[in-house]
C-alpha cells in the first residue's frame, strides 16, 4: 500500500480555523437516540449524553458529532421537532463547555438551522445535499462547515462504486458552489455502510485515494459497522479491532478525520500510524 501524508490545510468552521493534515482528527460519536445500533441508546438522556461528551473529549476527541435520529438500516424517520427535542438539551452550551468543535449529524435543513443557531460548527449530512434542497442554503447562511457523505437510494452491485461516488460528490459540490459555500468549508465522506454492497463497502476503504481527485479533505466512518461483522461474525460492541484496522488503512491513505465510538483507543492508533507513516 502506498502511504500518503495529507497536506496541511484549514477547515473554516464559522470563521474558526480547524487545522487538518498535521495529525488525524478524531470525531467522537454521540448518539442521543433510543435506538442506536451501536450502544442501545445509553446516551439518550441529556445528562448521560453530556457526560459521554465530556468523557470523549477527555479521551482526546477533537470534534463531537451529535446525532438525534438513528440512520441504521431499517430506521424509522422521525419529525424535525422530535429530532430537535432530543438534540436541544444536549447542544445547549456544549461547544463552549467542552472547548471543541461540535457537529450535528442530520440530513434535514430545519434541524440544521436550529443546531446552527445554537452554535454548532459543522453539519454532517448523510445525504450530501441530495435529500433536502434547502440544506446547502442553511449551511451557507451560517458560514458553517459541512461533511458531505455519499449515499444511494438503492444498492446496485453492478456499478463501480468509486465512479458513482465521484459523480455524486461532483453534483454535491456544484450545489455547494451555487449556495456560496467555499471549498475550505467542505469535507467528503465515502459513506461506508450506506447504499452499498459488502464488497462496495470494502472498496470504499481500499480505494480511498481515488477521491483525492476532488481535492478535498476526507472523513472515514467505519466504527462498529456491519461490514466488520460480515468479515468476522461479531456484535457491534465487539468490533473495535476491526474498526481500528479499517481506520488505520484510511489513515495510511491520509484521511484527515476518523469518526469513531471508541476515542481513546483510536487516539493511540492514530499517533502510532502517523509516526510509522512519517518514517516511510
Amino acid at each position: 500500500m502506498n502511504t500518503t501524508s495529507p497536506a496541511t490545510r484549514i477547515l473554516d468552521v464559522r470563521g474558526r480555523p480547524l487545522p487538518l493534515g498535521a495529525r488525524t482528527l478524531i470525531m467522537g460519536i454521540l448518539n442521543v437516540t433510543p435506538d442506536s445500533f451501536s450502544d442501545g441508546g445509553i446516551s439518550a438522556a441529556p445528562k448521560s449524553a453530556r457526560d459521554t461528551a465530556r468523557r470523549l473529549v477527555a479521551e482526546g476527541a477533537d470534534i463531537i458529532d451529535v446525532g438525534g435520529e438513528s440512520t441504521r438500516p431499517g430506521y424509522t424517520m422521525i419529525s424535525d421537532d422530535e429530532e430537535w427535542a432530543r438534540l436541544a438539551p444536549v447542544l445547549d452550551g456544549l461547544g463552549a463547555e467542552l472547548g471543541v468543535t461540535v457537529s450535528v449529524d442530520t440530513y434535514k435543513s430545519g434541524v440544521a438551522r436550529r443546531a446552527l443557531e445554537a452554535g454548532v460548527g459543522i453539519i454532517n449530512d448523510i445525504w450530501g445535499f441530495a435529500h433536502d434542497p434547502d440544506m446547502a442554503r442553511a449551511v451557507a447562511d451560517y458560514d458553517a462547515a459541512v461533511v458531505l457523505m455519499h449515499n444511494r437510494d438503492a444498492i446496485d452491485p453492478a456499478i463501480d462504486i468509486m465512479a458513482d461516488m465521484i459523480a455524486f460528490f461532483e453534483r454535491a459540490l456544484e450545489t455547494a458552489d451555487k449556495a456560496g459555500i467555499p471549498k475550505d468549508r467542505i469535507v467528503l465522506d465515502p459513506g461506508v455502510g450506506f447504499g452499498k454492497t459488502f464488497e462496495q463497502n470494502l472498496a470504499s476503504v481500499a480505494r480511498l485515494r481515488e477521491l483525492r481527485v476532488l481535492g478535498l479533505p476526507l472523513l472515514l466512518g467505519t466504527s462498529r459497522k456491519s461490514m466488520i461483522g460480515k468479515v468476522v461474525a461479531t456484535e457491534p460492541q465487539e468490533r473495535l479491532p476491526g474498526t481500528i484496522a479499517s481506520n488505520v488503512i484510511g489513515m495510511m491513505e491520509g484521511v484527515e478525520i476518523i469518526r469513531v465510538h471508541d476515542v481513546a483507543e483510536h487516539v493511540q492508533a492514530a499517533r502510532v500510524t502517523e509516526a510509522i507513516r512519517a518514517a516511510g
